[in-house]
């Protein structure tokens, strides 16, 4: 998984009808706004994680974002079991 490689089964995506996509977020459009924010000391890049979580807790976390709870920002998912940042 390191090296970007990841093994699919097309014919299984294709037979349960599920679409797949890729791409890059439009990051020109807001790198400098985002750099001015640092800049003026309103934005924090540290603080854009706020949980860090083992994959048990990922389907419980999906829904306290997606109810856009207060506090939940940004999500790691530690697939290996823990907690905390490495």
């Amino acid at each position: 998984m390191r090296q970007g490689i990841v093994e699919l089964n097309f014919g299984l995506l294709w037979s349960k009808g599920l679409r797949l996509g890729t791409g890059q977020c439009p990051v020109k459009r807001y790198d400098r706004s985002l750099r001015d924010l640092i800049i003026d000391g309103r934005v924090a890049p540290g603080t854009i994680v706020t949980h860090h979580i083992a994959l048990e807790e990922a389907p419980a976390m999906y829904e306290r974002f997606d109810k856009r709870e207060a506090g939940v920002h940004k999500v790691v998912i530690r697939p290996n079991g823990s907690d905390q940042p490495n």
